[in-house]
Order: C-alpha cells, then sequence, then structure tokens
C-alpha cells in the first residue's frame, strides 16, 4: 500500500500546483486520494450536481464544456479540474466526459480547502493573484452564462422580412403568412436617416388595429404599424436584448449594424436563454386586475431573482430586472389609481430614485419615489385628489414588499409631491448651497429615473442636473467628502472588520460598507463630467471615455462592484430559498476562501479610490 501511495505522490509532483508543495504533504495527500477509472465517452461531471472533490489526471484526455455544449477545453495528464465549481457553491459548471480512457484522482474538497489555507502557491495556482485575481474571478463567473455572453447576432438564423410602406395591410398579412414570421420590417428610404425603418406591424398589430376596427383591406400597412422603434446593435449580448424588452414591454426588436436593419428577434429567441423568463413575469405584473393581485406576484419575483442568481446572471443583469419589477409594479399601481379615483387633473410624473432608478434594486430595498406635478396644479383644487393616489401607490408598493422609506422619501409626503418649478427649485438649491441635509438628498434624488406619466421632464431635470453640477466645484467637492463618510470593512492587515454590537454580530455589511461607497464615488465622478447615466456601471463606461481617473481605475473598480454584488446576491438567493431573513450582510466565516480573498481586493480597491477622491477634491 505504501508503494503505491509513494508513486502517486511521485506523479502528482511532476505537475503544477503539487510540484511547488512541500514533499511530505504530497505524499500525506495521497492517502486521502480516491482512485477512478473512466471508459473513453463516460460522463465524469454532469452540470448543476454537487460537487465536493477537485480532478487530477493521471492518463487519459477529458473534455470540459459550457452548460450548452460547446467544448470549452480539453485536457490531458497532469491537468486539474472541478476546482472553479468547488469554489462556486458546490455545483459543477462546466460538465466533463473523458475523451479516451482515463484514469483520475480525486482529491477531497477538505484536503483541497485546507491546502489553500496553508499554501498561498497553491491557492494562487487555482485563484491567480491580486486585482487580475478579482478580473479573473468576475469573468469566469459571466463566462458560466450563456446569456451574458451570446452576442444578438448569433440569434439571427433567418434573412430579414419586410415590405415597403406603400403596401397595404392585407400584402402586409401574406407575406407574414408567407415567410411565417409574427413581425415584419415596414422600409421606407424618406425615414430614419437614411436606415430606411419606417416601421414595424406584428400579428398583434394587425389584430388590434386592422381586424378589432374594421379598416378597409385597402389600408396601407404604414397606418397601423409603430413607428417609435427601440432597436438594439449585432454586436451588443443576448442579456441588454433581454433587459431592453423588458424595460420597454416589447416583444420585438430590430437588430442594426453599421445604422441598418439586418434583422429582427422576438421573444421567443430570448425564452430559451433564460427559463422561465423573466419578460413572462413583466407580462402578468402589467395584467393585473387589483393590487391584491400585484401582492400575489411577489413570490414570483423572488423566484425569479433566485433563478437568475442560480444561472449565473451578472448583478447588472439581476439589478435591472428586479428594478424592471418594481417600475412594472408602480406603473400598475397608478392605472390602477386612477381607475379608482379618476384621471389626473393635471399632467404628472412619478419618479423613482435610488437603486430602482440605477437599477440596481435588490430584495429588501425600500421605495424612494416622488411625484412630479405639472405647474398649473392649485393644491385647493387639486391636492385631495394627489394626497389619495399618491397613498395608494405607496401603501400598495408596501403590500407588494417595497418597504416604505423610513426617511420618508415618498410621493404620499406633500414635500415630495411639487410641481415642476419647484422641483428644479430643489435641485438648484442643493447644488448652491450644499448643507449635510442638501447632500443627502443630492446622493438619493440625483440618481432618478421616470417611471409613469410625463417621462420627458425627467429627461429634462437629469440634463438640467448634470449641466449646473459639471460646473459645481464647491457642491462636488462637498458631495465628495460626503461619499467618504462610509469606508469599507478591511482593518490594518486588511483583516476584515466585522460588526460586534446590535442585532447581528460577527458580520459584514456588503451593501452599507461596500456597494454604497462605490456607488457614491462613482456618482461624483458621473456628475463630475456631465454624465446623465444612472446605473453605477453605465456611469463607469462614461467616466472611462473622459479619463478623468488613471488608466485601468474604471475597469477596477467595475470588477469590485461586480464582485461585491455577486456575494451579495448569491447571500440574498440562498436567505430566500432557506425562508430566512434577507438583508445585505454575510459572516466571512461562512464564504469559501475563494470568495474571502476576493472580498479584499474588492474592498481594497474601494479604500484606494476614497483615498484617490479625497486627494482629488
Amino acid at each position: 500500500m505504501e508503494v503505491e501511495l509513494v508513486d502517486i505522490a511521485d506523479h502528482m509532483q511532476r505537475f503544477e500546483p503539487f510540484c511547488d508543495l512541500p514533499a511530505e504533504e504530497v505524499l500525506a495527500l495521497s492517502g486521502h486520494v480516491d482512485v477512478r477509472y473512466f471508459k473513453a465517452g463516460s460522463t465524469i461531471l454532469t452540470s448543476g450536481e454537487p460537487i465536493h472533490e477537485i480532478y487530477f489526471i493521471r492518463s487519459g484526455a477529458v473534455e470540459v464544456f459550457r452548460r450548452n455544449g460547446t467544448l470549452y477545453n480539453r485536457l490531458e495528464e497532469g491537468a486539474v479540474f472541478g476546482q472553479m465549481s468547488l469554489l462556486v457553491q458546490n455545483r459543477v459548471r462546466f460538465p466533463a466526459k473523458s475523451l479516451e480512457d482515463t484514469l483520475l484522482y480525486l482529491i477531497p474538497e477538505k484536503i483541497f480547502r485546507d491546502l489553500c489555507d496553508r499554501f498561498d502557491v497553491f491557492a494562487d495556482f487555482v485563484e491567480i493573484g491580486g486585482q487580475t485575481r478579482l478580473r479573473q474571478a468576475v469573468s469566469r463567473a459571466q463566462e458560466l452564462n450563456d446569456v451574458m455572453r451570446t452576442r444578438i447576432q448569433k440569434l439571427l438564423t433567418r434573412e430579414l422580412v419586410s415590405i415597403d410602406a406603400s403596401a397595404t395591410v392585407v400584402d402586409a398579412a401574406g407575406k407574414m403568412t408567407e415567410e411565417s414570421v409574427s413581425c415584419l420590417l415596414i422600409t421606407d428610404r424618406a425615414y430614419g436617416s437614411g436606415s430606411g425603418m419606417a416601421g414595424i406591424v406584428t400579428d398583434r398589430d394587425l389584430r388590434t388595429r386592422f381586424v378589432a376596427v374594421g379598416l378597409s383591406s385597402d389600408t396601407p400597412v404604414s397606418e397601423i404599424m409603430s413607428r417609435e422603434l427601440v432597436t438594439v446593435e449585432a454586436q451588443q449580448y443576448v442579456f441588454e436584448a433581454m433587459l431592453c424588452m423588458l424595460r420597454f414591454n416589447i416583444h420585438h426588436l430590430p437588430v442594426m449594424r453599421n445604422k441598418q436593419c439586418i434583422g429582427m428577434i422576438s421573444i421567443s429567441d430570448l425564452i430559451r436563454y433564460e427559463s422561465q423568463n423573466s419578460l413572462l413575469v413583466v407580462a402578468r405584473i402589467l395584467r393585473a386586475q387589483d393590487t391584491d393581485e400585484l401582492v400575489r406576484m411577489k413570490a414570483e419575483i423572488e423566484s425569479s431573482f433566485v433563478r437568475m442568481v442560480n444561472e449565473g446572471a451578472n448583478s447588472h443583469m439581476v439589478g435591472s430586472a428586479m428594478s424592471i419589477f418594481g417600475r412594472s409594479i408602480k406603473q400598475r399601481l397608478m392605472e390602477l389609481a386612477e381607475e379608482q379615483f379618476g384621471p389626473s387633473p393635471v399632467p404628472c410624473c412619478l419618479m423613482a430614485m435610488g437603486s430602482m432608478a440605477r437599477d440596481e434594486l435588490l430584495p429588501g430595498g425600500d421605495q424612494d419615489n416622488a411625484l412630479i406635478l405639472d405647474d398649473s396644479y392649485d393644491e385647493d383644487q387639486h391636492g385631495e385628489y394627489f394626497d389619495c393616489l399618491t397613498r395608494f401607490v405607496c401603501d400598495g408598493l408596501a403590500a407588494c414588499g417595497y418597504p416604505y422609506c423610513t426617511g420618508g422619501i415618498m410621493a404620499k409626503e406633500k414635500k415630495w409631491r411639487q410641481p415642476l418649478a419647484v422641483w428644479r427649485t430643489y435641485f438648484n438649491q442643493w447644488m448652491d448651497n450644499p448643507t449635510h441635509e442638501a447632500l443627502l438628498h443630492s446622493s438619493i434624488f440625483f440618481d432618478l429615473d421616470g417611471v409613469w406619466g410625463e417621462l420627458q421632464w425627467v429627461e429634462q431635470l437629469k440634463e438640467e442636473i448634470a449641466r449646473k453640477a459639471k460646473n459645481s466645484r464647491k457642491f462636488l467637492s462637498c458631495l465628495a467628502r460626503n461619499a467618504l463618510s462610509r469606508t469599507p470593512p478591511l482593518g490594518f492587515f486588511k483583516d476584515f472588520v466585522v460588526e460586534v454590537d446590535g442585532k447581528h454580530k460577527n458580520v459584514l455589511d456588503l451593501k452599507r460598507r461596500g456597494s454604497a461607497p462605490l456607488v457614491a464615488l462613482i456618482r461624483v465622478y458621473a456628475l463630475a463630467i456631465g454624465s446623465t447615466a444612472q446605473n453605477s456601471f453605465e456611469r463607469l463606461d462614461d467616466i472611462r471615455e473622459t479619463k478623468l481617473l488613471p488608466p485601468g481605475s474604471a475597469e477596477t473598480l467595475h470588477d469590485a462592484m461586480e464582485f461585491i454584488s455577486m456575494v451579495r446576491l448569491r447571500s440574498q438567493a440562498h436567505s430566500l430559498q432557506q425562508g430566512l431573513e434577507v438583508n445585505n450582510k454575510v459572516n466571512p466565516e461562512n464564504l469559501s476562501r475563494f470568495d474571502r480573498r476576493n472580498l479584499k481586493e474588492a474592498f481594497q480597491v474601494v479604500s484606494n479610490a476614497q483615498k484617490f477622491i479625497r486627494f482629488r477634491y
């Protein structure tokens, strides 16, 4: 038996990372190895199954696949696989098969983690190091999900089907039937800045705009087409198309390349990339008949969140989807309110602020909202109506799982239900006189998005804020100092500093001490360059283009934001699955070594960024 163990140890020491370990450690390790033989073509690992060991190839060859079945890697003698699945949630991410007759050494998880803890050279081999490790962790997570890395152009499997705007509706319907398509591009060279796109017609348009209203058979198709088109670029990713459909509640998207439409994708093209598709959840929200039906959607929304996290979606996609769910509920509540109280006596616009406006909403987030009223608003004439309407909406949101804002930032409060001119005054005063209260309001209201009503008002306010803030050095300096009020939980030697008092002990608050300080820093830089973007990742894209930060800094901030969010997402998904309270806190002792090491690197990025902004402002 000892001769066999020596043979195993000698062979393993020929290859990394075992060649860098002490000989006695490898010999001790060999006593715990399980030896298994797989015939050519045998399944070694199946996607999604639990995994509690890593695999070393003694002889033979192994093919590792992505979950969609495409080849990811081909491994030979001396290679190690399975470590990423072991490090991230103990679920197989990359299925594997034996390419030829193969002999494997299986190293138990306990031994693997012990070696990672005691030998940096071993840990570095499976995790890499520093900010490169953080970049790799984020990149690997995104590679695991088809929807995150598949380009839209790969969905285009047929030639574009179109018809001229001068054709009749009957001609268009005939062509759709002949080509077996549910959507038709309408072309006219007089439209679309040279793109030739006049609009699109769908099956639904034929039913609702032609058949249902009894138009004549010679009606031009241009009379029933949709003219305000939302498009995507061929080089964008599938998840971006999915978010676009979610945000605008549409089922067809023209795909563009060099300002020309090259194809059309539909909701059916995307559903196969996401089981129990989020697009269908939005549709059910918008069809809800009353508040009780919206309340029942809470479980479905939470289920969608858990599924997206478990399927490897990144934080941008999850946050955007959750924000769109929230916006959709607000939209439907506004519609239900008008059904109950009658149409609005003056034009208005419901705004979302904070994480929902940034497309970064996660479970447990409270409601930050406000109402813009037309400048013709008269308190004596209209006050009671809007008081009833906003209470209905805010109470409905609370019932649907969006708690009342503890700071009272809600449209049901009279202060946050004001004419457009008053909102302009608010924003100008906050920037002209940046008191503590003004900075607090700026950190909330300067992340804003229109949800329902006169949405152009919000776009105007965004432009005005960006234009004024860019030239307000005093305001930016005060806002930068305010962004330093929360620091990452790292001690002198980069150990975690956990909470020791109160209800939650020995935990890290990933929002308060991680993502929130990052969001605050990014907001300052975005305002400094006049960006109107709201999402933190999109703001970083704008910042990167201006060279405001040193080379590579925007990318590093992106990676830190993504990794902190990934750990937070997985923790919240786990709590929902276990029926536990959802919050932003994690016990670092419950994290894998992989997550702990990369979380420290992410917090260090936040710390360095705070030092830089302190120097700059």
